[in-house]
């Protein structure tokens, strides 16, 4: 498959994602504004089929289609990442849209499915390269990530719970030899220091008016000990790797809703908008599978 084969197919994706808005619902619909939404998309899709073709896969060559069951790796942190990556395409999507004035249902239908069709492209080229594979546990990762905001689109027409990432650098990647990265690249390959947080509206859930509407309960996954995909190594480079017991681990703290500060500046608001995807550092309790119980005075 050639890239101007696949970057029809992408574009052809996307274009029946916003051929639902075509006339206008409301007096707030804006052609304009729909048209530079889908342009924007449908770039992104392309850069990233161009990033894919041109230098992930530049020095391999394309086999047959092949399937990769990879739902037990890196403790399913891999799978978070993924329903990540989709939430925060379908997040823009639905958010474009509204801004767009586009109807809350078709906002959040079709702009919540955003997410979910940026990724299709990419789960498939890795079926088709040596080393990878198809993955149907990156698929429904996918699904469910952009399935979080379709979800609550359609229920609340707002997204009160928000699904949010944290990286702490873990003492496991000084063990391993560059295994896990160095420097920023760590935060790609040491699966060790990621968390993903479930981000509730206590003020949305609760209607109390003492609760402040920005103020969030989190909570979070996490795993440790992993020096592997589904078992540790022994060593890296020739460099022994110590022995460690992999461990999953949950975490409870609170947040900060940005988006629902009360702000008057204009520019402000906009970037306290832009940063629905960011998990505050707070006090938190963890627990992890291997019994040990844990208070943070700030949890990264």
């Amino acid at each position: 498959m050639n890239l101007n084969l696949k970057i029809k197919i992408s574009l052809l994706l996307l274009s029946i994602v916003f051929l639902g808005p075509s006339k206008a619902q409301d007096s707030l619909y804006n052609k304009n504004r729909v048209r530079t939404v889908a342009a924007s998309i449908t770039a992104t899709e392309i850069g990233l089929l161009y990033y894919l073709q041109n230098v992930w896969y530049k020095d391999q060559t394309p086999t047959g289609f092949q399937f990769y069951n990879d739902s037990k790796g890196y403790q399913q942190i891999d799978k978070m990442g993924h329903v990540y990556g989709a939430y925060m395409g379908s997040y823009v999507g639905y958010k474009s849209l509204k801004w767009a004035g586009v109807s809350n249902t078709k906002a959040a239908l079709l702009g919540g499915s955003v997410g979910f069709l940026l990724q299709l492209p990419i789960e498939i080229w890795d079926g088709l390269y040596p080393g990878w594979g198809f993955s149907w546990s990156d698929i429904g990762a996918n699904a469910l990530g952009s399935g979080l905001i379709i979800t609550q689109g359609l229920l609340f027409k707002d997204i009160p719970v928000k699904y949010k990432f944290s990286f702490s650098p873990s003492p496991y990647a000084k063990q391993a030899n560059g295994y896990l990265g160095a420097g920023f690249n760590q935060v790609f390959y040491d699966y060790n220091g990621h968390t993903y947080w479930l981000s509730f509206g206590l003020h949305h859930f609760s209607k109390s008016n003492k609760i402040p509407q920005w103020l969030n309960l989190a909570v979070g996954y996490g795993a440790g000990g992993m020096f592997g995909e589904f078992e540790n190594r022994k060593s890296y480079r020739g460099v022994g790797i110590p022995t460690t017991e992999r461990y999953r681990k949950f975490v409870l703290s609170l947040d900060i809703d940005f988006g629902k500060i009360p702000c008057k500046n204009k520019t402000l608001k906009k970037v306290f908008n832009h940063m629905f995807m960011i998990k505050v550092p707070f006090p938190a309790l963890s627990f992890n599978t291997k019994g040990d119980w844990q208070g943070h005075w700030l949890y990264y």
